[in-house]
């Protein structure tokens, strides 16, 4: 729980004093699209090893 506070203010410190509206809402964006795409990374990985893929 302390890790998931700790990302949680590292998250809202980034983004805290950013400058123009549009930009904060971009990069924003941006970050959570960039953990979508990190955790449809890792699904797809800890599938191949569930489903025996030979890594060869």
């Amino acid at each position: 729980m302390k890790k998931l506070v700790l990302i949680k203010e590292i998250y809202l410190d980034g983004f805290r004093n950013l400058g123009h509206i549009l930009l904060e809402k971009y990069f924003k964006i941006f970050a959570w699209f960039s953990f979508i795409m990190f955790f449809i990374v890792l699904y797809a990985f800890v599938y191949r090893i569930a489903t025996g893929f030979a890594f060869d």
